[in-house]
């Protein structure tokens, strides 16, 4: 695991840096960006959301969703496309990685844990 400080809830709230908010996305928010969610939701000094690009995603993107964000993941190139041609505002000063996690997992498959660990961790690491 990276260098996350462990904070009780009484402890963040005395804390001067806010939680980071993270959003994941894929296209239909069923197996890798709910996956990335769930692995970052108990993480100190982090919120996660996940999300997805179809209009019959699980749970779609939307407007709110993007200004909520502090840094967007999302799992495939044409992810990220189609946020900045759908959502060209909201996207233009947000901080977007892109993780290049094929659609290849099932939801909490060990191998897509790690390859997003991988990933998304030494981006965090720096914040």
């Amino acid at each position: 695991m990276t260098g996350y400080r462990n904070l009780t809830e009484s402890n963040r709230k005395h804390n001067s840096r806010e939680s980071l908010k993270l959003l994941f996305v894929c296209s239909m928010n069923q197996w890798r960006s709910p996956t990335a969610e769930r692995i970052y939701a108990d993480k100190p000094l982090v919120v996660a959301r996940s999300r997805g690009t179809s209009e019959k995603a699980v749970k779609t993107v939307k407007s709110a969703d993007l200004q909520w964000a502090d840094v967007i993941f999302v799992m495939e190139r044409k992810h990220r496309e189609r946020l900045l041609s759908n959502f060209p505002g909201e996207m233009q000063f947000k901080e977007i990685h892109v993780l290049d996690i094929p659609d290849n997992y099932r939801y909490m498959d060990p191998e897509l844990i790690a390859e997003i660990e991988a990933s998304v961790d030494p981006i965090l690491a720096g914040k």
